[in-house]
């Protein structure tokens, strides 16, 4: 068998390829609205899930220029309950990650924990010397998040999201720079 380098585990889960299988799981979760409040997507048709779901299941690792969506499913169904985007940038000096969770899944640590893998992923698969996150000051969750992880508050910037202002808060961390 083929060894997978998308592949980690983590106590709890695991982040892994998305699967066309993995449609119903992936439609239902972003089908939350209050889920998707502070997130850049929006609930996609059957048929546009099926082939984001394709698209994403032949990705074989990171490119720069390039968004890559990973699966974050439960250690013992192996179920999708979330996803990863890992973005490479043009010329390789840095990352950004975005990140979902459904609902019922929360609270747990699985978010901080998938993340994390992503990005020691990540920083063993590419050169780059940073990864970034942006999120909404009013996402409190996802800024512990990234607080958890290492990353430093570098920026916040008023900005507009669907029309309505909102409060950007960029974050970085860098290369060894783990918590």
């Amino acid at each position: 068998m083929e060894q997978d380098f998308l592949r980690r585990e983590f106590p709890g889960g695991r982040v892994r390829r998305l699967r066309c299988s993995d449609r119903r799981a992936f439609q239902a979760y972003r089908s939350e609205a209050e889920l998707g409040r502070y997130q850049g997507w929006e609930p996609m048709s059957e048929q546009g899930a099926f082939d984001f779901l394709y698209g994403m299941s032949l990705v074989r690792g990171f490119r720069q220029g390039d968004w890559i969506q990973l699966g974050i499913a439960e250690a013992g169904t192996d179920w999708l309950i979330g996803d990863i985007g890992m973005y490479w940038s043009e010329g390789g000096s840095y990352g950004e990650v975005g990140y979902t969770l459904r609902t019922a899944s929360q609270g747990r640590g699985l978010a901080t924990a998938a993340v994390r893998a992503v990005i020691e992923l990540f920083f063993g698969q590419t050169e780059a010397r940073w990864v970034q996150a942006v999120t909404d000051e009013r996402n409190v969750a996802s800024v512990r998040l990234l607080e958890r992880l290492g990353f430093v508050h570098l920026v916040t910037r008023a900005a507009r999201f669907r029309g309505q202002p909102c409060v950007d808060l960029e974050y970085r961390l860098e290369r060894g720079g783990w918590v």
